[in-house]
């Protein structure tokens, strides 16, 4: 079965863990007999490990002298014109309302570059949503030019461009929600996201989640029959620390580590509270919080109103050798996400012989025995897990050691299977 697969980001150029996991999940295909998978992204940039796929970059389809007809009902249609003054905007909000008529069997034009190309950053800029679109009518050239079996789109970025591909193919939809605006937003939801969301699941024949957790946010908030959503775990690459890396620490001080996106989602200012209460009580403990986000000027400056700053360190993003290297240096990592649709990094750490805390908002506690798991607005008893695992070592022991045999249990391959098992179901239906 070959497989046609939307992404927006693909390692080593990724900014969470929607890349990390579509590279997982492909590595896993691959490993099936009777899988391909041909991969699209809106930018290739030419570095990507493709020994277990084959990567397309939409920035590198010739589009010039095509044109992208959709035939169908009368509906909705968001018009785009790409590198155009004749319908300026400055916000989202602003493109979909001058853009959006009513019309039935359309077609749409894209304006190129020099070499009949489109141009994309493969970004998260301000241009996001002018990207989304163009991206869709790129994967519906690239429908056309290839033979596969069914669709697959990873996350909301991806889903016009599966609509796209569907309609131009007549081939069954899977979509892949790693999260939703719901996790994303903290409940303030951006009505054109969910739109693009709810558009995706309505068009797709098998609705694929992260956890049970996501799943009753799609059933629930976007009003999806149950019986076509279905929970395909997550899992963690399997990989070998280097020694150089794991004797990295050369100070006796202990770590405690948050590593992920400093953005409302992942709670960063409940780990910072629990540090303060623990630095009240332990003067050996240096606090890091590894990532990037848009409340990172927000955490630093309580973290100076408490006085911590001297124990309380900023990294900045972190990525590949870079994460193992700061893993090998915690004596605890902790994930006190406000809404976690699944949450790989806690299983990483696990690999790397750290004991791990997170909240019991995460998809990932579901499936975790051998953790400690909290509630994201609890931070007395988060305090009271980091000081417990710092304090006592047998403790700390017993979550490296039966923690590490868990996640290795935990595999792509398993995911990959599980997947396939949806793939035949539909297409055999379809």
């Amino acid at each position: 079965m070959r497989v046609l697969m939307f992404g927006w980001e693909f390692p080593p150029h990724i900014s969470g863990g929607l890349g990390t996991a579509s590279y997982g999940l492909t590595k896993g295909m691959a490993a099936l007999n009777d899988m391909e998978v041909i991969f699209v992204v809106p930018k290739a940039w030419g570095d990507e490990d493709q020994s277990s796929v084959r990567l397309i970059g939409a920035n590198k389809i010739p589009v010039a002298f095509r044109q992208i007809r959709y035939e169908g009902y009368k509906k909705q249609f968001e018009k785009i014109e790409v590198g155009s003054m004749i319908v300026p905007y400055t916000d989202p909000e602003e493109f979909w309302r001058l853009t959006r008529s009513e019309i039935s069997g359309y077609r749409t034009f894209v304006q190129t570059n020099d070499e009949g190309t489109v141009d994309f950053s493969g970004k998260y800029g301000i241009n996001l949503m002018e990207e989304i679109h163009k991206y869709a009518v790129v994967a519906a050239v690239i429908a056309e030019d290839n033979e596969f079996d069914v669709i697959h789109a990873h996350d909301w970025l991806a889903y016009p461009a599966g609509i796209a591909a569907m309609q131009a193919s007549g081939k069954p939809l899977v979509i892949h929600v790693h999260a939703t605006d719901f996790d994303r937003s903290g409940g303030n939801v951006n009505p054109d996201v969910y739109n693009i969301e709810k558009s995706g699941m309505d068009a797709a024949s098998k609705i694929i989640t992260v956890s049970n957790l996501t799943r009753e946010i799609v059933i629930n908030k976007y009003h999806i029959n149950p019986s076509k959503v279905e929970t395909v775990y997550n899992a963690v690459e399997p990989v070998n620390i280097a020694e150089d890396v794991r004797d990295i620490k050369c100070f006796d001080e202990k770590v405690v580590t948050f590593l992920g996106r400093i953005t409302l989602q992942k709670g960063p200012e409940y780990f910072i509270e629990a540090a303060n209460k623990v630095l009240k009580v332990m003067t050996n403990v240096r606090f890091v919080m590894a990532g990037s986000g848009d409340m990172m000027e927000r955490m630093i400056k309580r973290a100076a109103s408490l006085r911590i700053t001297d124990r309380f360190h900023f990294t900045g993003f972190l990525r590949g050798r870079d994460v193992f290297t700061m893993l090998s240096m915690s004596d605890v990592y902790i994930m006190p996400s406000v809404s976690e649709p699944f949450g790989i990094s806690p299983l990483e750490a696990m690999q790397s012989n750290v004991p791990v805390i997170i909240s019991k908002q995460s998809g990932v506690a579901e499936i975790l025995t051998h953790a400690v798991k909290v509630d994201f607005w609890d931070i007395d008893a988060m305090a009271d897990a980091i000081y417990g695992i710092l304090t006592y070592p047998a403790l700390s022991q017993m979550f490296i050691r039966n923690g590490k045999e868990e996640v290795i249990k935990l595999k792509w391959d398993n995911s990959a299977m599980h997947v396939r098992d949806i793939y035949y179901e539909i297409v055999s239906e379809h």
